[in-house]
């Protein structure tokens, strides 16, 4: 019995974490947004785990345990009614008790899993943004909001363990008492001659025979609470819908027009209205760049062009069909992305810039191109293990320019139909970046290119060039039309002109 459900149990605890992984992989953006890091890793970890404890062990014992009881309490029967009932007297109270320790068992439980979910939050932006702490010198308010954090978990979990401590000296009691009256009623009958002296030792086996069992009850019913708390939270998650669906499963190789019909977009959160009926076209091989001051929703673009966000009115066409009818798989697959915030994984510099392709392919060559292609190859050579350099976790380890390099070279590998380079160029030197733009041109040539930034630098050889302000377009035309234009365009190029005078 014990091999099969706990094997059982285990293989359950395995489908259920790749189903849980899998749903995580499915939920879009604003889910990610909403809920912290902690809970989501405590969910995948202590919640399955505390299923599968009720799954495996509390069901062996349940199983255990009535069986015990069915044969142990007829055998009983057939030896003496009457002091059977006697014995049995207690058992209702345990039934009751156990009914109202449950449910507080069921409560505090939610509660230690809700806090060990904040724990663990708080833990993973600590180790995260560690950085900032020792620049900060905030390692003590650190320690201390920890401590907080801990002493809160401490004395929710000491309060739960009160009520599972408190619970099996009761259930022993009335098992003593069940030993009691079987002494005291067993002997009353002997003397009386209904039943032998040995009918009572007999019973007094029978009823620690079922000692265990009654004391176990506490254990299995504290798993199976435990389980029910953690359970109600992972269908939580698993009912979870995302919100960006796709309409087919069908693929087809992209094209690269795309086109905003007045389209506008708040943020489902915070309600924020990031672009107000925005229009423009990327033909096809065509570069458009964007530039625009912090916040003035150059950024919404690009997310609403990956759709990891769904527009709030208007219309997205990518090849002159709704972006919705492109099954998403198949248009990320198609898409380089280089975000405006890096994340590299903690891996080999290779992994990460060969992250976007699939392994099976040839790589070595398409690497080294691409870390060339990003001016990022000199870099990487001068690193003692070079390609093989295991960058921390985020890339803790490379300066800002040199995980910004290493994401280009990421999004160019896979020679996608359409690049997007959201302000990928602000950690390097103008420079690197003429280098950079001077390569890119190349590898851009007859792709369709969104480039953002905030530099007239990045953007002044683009096509097309957009000028947005408060999630508006307010100009746009080559850098030529603009400059002679005199408007917004001309205003920021003055101002950039200035400071770099400054600097030098």
């Amino acid at each position: 019995m014990r091999q099969t459900i706990i094997v059982m149990s285990r293989l359950i605890e395995y489908d259920l974490k790749n189903e849980m992984y899998a749903h995580y992989q499915k939920l879009d953006t604003a889910f990610y947004k909403r809920n912290n890091t902690g809970d989501m890793m405590n969910r995948i970890s202590e919640d399955v785990g505390r299923v599968r404890m009720y799954i495996g062990p509390a069901i062996m014992y349940i199983l255990n345990t009535s069986f015990l009881f069915f044969f142990t309490i007829t055998e009983m029967i057939h030896v003496d009614v009457k002091l059977t009932l006697f014995v049995l007297i207690p058992l209702p109270f345990l039934a009751i008790s156990i009914y109202y320790v449950s449910n507080t068992i069921n409560k505090k439980s939610t509660k230690v899993q809700e806090q060990l979910s904040d724990i663990t939050t708080h833990t993973q932006e600590a180790f995260s943004g560690i950085r900032v702490l020792k620049a900060y010198g905030r390692e003590h308010q650190s320690l201390t909001d920890f401590e907080v954090q801990s002493n809160s978990y401490k004395n929710l979990t000491m309060g739960l363990i009160k009520v599972e401590s408190l619970f099996q000296p009761f259930m022993i009691l009335l098992i003593g008492l069940s030993t009691l009256f079987t002494i005291y009623i067993g002997g009353m009958q002997a003397i009386g001659g209904k039943i032998t002296y040995g009918n009572i030792a007999e019973f007094i086996v029978y009823v620690n025979r079922l000692t265990w069992p009654i004391a176990s009850l506490g254990w299995v019913t504290s798993l199976i609470q435990r389980a029910a708390a953690s359970q109600t939270r992972i269908n939580a998650f698993l009912h979870t819908a995302p919100e960006i669906v796709s309409q087919t499963t069908e693929t087809a190789p992209i094209e690269g027009d795309i086109e905003f019909k007045n389209v506008s977009f708040n943020y489902p959160d915070s309600g924020i209205t990031a672009l107000k009926n925005v229009s423009f076209t990327i033909p096809k091989g065509k570069t458009l760049a964007i530039i625009g001051r912090t916040g003035s929703g150059k950024s919404t673009i690009a997310n609403l062009i990956c759709r990891l966000y769904d527009v709030t009115s208007g219309e997205l066409l990518i090849d002159h069909q709704n972006i919705k009818a492109i099954p998403t798989s198949s248009l990320r697959s198609q898409i380089g992305y280089a975000p405006q915030e890096v994340i590299l994984f903690s891996d080999t510099i290779t992994h990460n810039i060969a992250f976007s392709i699939d392994e099976d392919v040839q790589l070595e060559e398409a690497i080294v191109q691409a870390a060339k292609d990003a001016a990022i190859y000199e870099n990487i050579m001068s690193f003692k293990d070079q390609f093989e350099t295991v960058v921390g976790e985020r890339g803790i380890t490379l300066s800002g320019g040199q995980k910004q390099r290493i994401s280009i070279a990421r999004a160019i590998i896979k020679q996608p139909r359409i690049m997007i380079f959201d302000d990928c160029l602000s950690a390097v030197d103008t420079e690197t970046e003429e280098e950079i733009l001077g390569n890119l041109r190349k590898v851009m040539s007859g792709k369709t290119c969104l480039i953002i930034s905030h530099r007239i630098s990045t953007v002044k050889n683009a096509d097309n060039i957009l000028v947005i302000d408060k999630g508006e377009v307010v100009e746009s035309g080559s850098h030529q039309q603009l400059i002679e234009k005199q408007g917004a365009y001309f205003e920021l190029h003055k101002m950039q002109l200035l400071e770099e005078e400054k600097t030098s």
